[in-house]
């Protein structure tokens, strides 16, 4: 049984980011972290896109539904101890290359970004044929809901459980800047104690900075422009 359970949608720059800062803690904490799936693409399946989010916002959240496809399938065929490199692989490709390198759906199309991760993860190239296979759909709907179900519906991602499969679940935490070790540790101390305090529900500012990735155009020494995320989101409509 893992230590933690980190819920990831690829294309989600917060999730990202959270993901190393874990990834950090375990090794500092000897964490066994379970790598499971949520879909933006599906958990915004009833919204009006064009009427409540940017224009790339579509293509986008599908382009991680699509990858998300691949993971399932890596998994089914190869154990889940494969989804911790495979998304690290591949969120490395999608954030921390520079933004001239063109969007992620450009590059799925170009087959510049999913090769390349899988080669480094170890797999079979002939998983990129999941990307358009919508069979695994339901397998990815189920994780997402699993999620939801431990922390409601008003989240995005990503998710994290402590101490699954019966551990505090909770949204976040939501981090433009990379903590040091020292204070990777300190912070995720901080998380969970109040996570874990009986009756705490949330903790939140909806103004958010732009994360420290390259992709974004932001380096690791500069503050990224600050947006308000009314509602956990971009959402043009409130």
């Amino acid at each position: 049984m893992a230590d933690l359970r980190f819920w990831f949608d690829p294309v989600c720059p917060f999730a990202w980011m959270t993901s190393t800062w874990v990834r950090t803690v375990a090794s500092q904490r000897a964490y066994d972290v379970e790598w499971r799936l949520i879909s933006l693409r599906l958990l915004n399946k009833h919204v009006d896109y064009d009427a409540h989010f940017p224009p790339e916002y579509l293509e986008g959240h599908t382009a991680g539904l699509r990858l998300l496809r691949v993971c399932a399938r890596a998994r089914e065929e190869h154990g889940p101890q494969v989804l911790g490199p495979l998304y690290e692989a591949l969120g490395r490709r999608v954030w921390e290359v520079p933004a001239s390198e063109g969007a992620v759906p450009a590059r799925l199309r170009a087959g510049t970004l999913l090769e390349p991760a899988l080669e480094e993860a170890g797999l079979p190239a002939d998983l990129a044929a999941a990307l358009d296979d919508d069979a695994w759909d339901a397998t990815i709907s189920a994780e997402t809901d699993e999620a939801l179900g431990l922390t409601g519906k008003d989240v995005g991602t990503p998710i994290i459980q402590v101490d699954p499969p019966d551990g505090v679940a909770f949204f976040g935490p939501v981090i433009s800047r990379r903590p040091s070790a020292d204070e990777a540790v300190e912070l995720w101390d901080h998380v969970v104690g109040l996570a874990r305090f009986g009756g705490f529900a949330e903790l939140k500012r909806s103004l958010r900075e732009l994360p420290q990735l390259p992709a974004l155009g932001v380096e690791a020494d500069e503050v990224g422009v600050q947006e308000d995320w009314h509602q956990g989101s971009r959402r043009q409509k409130r």
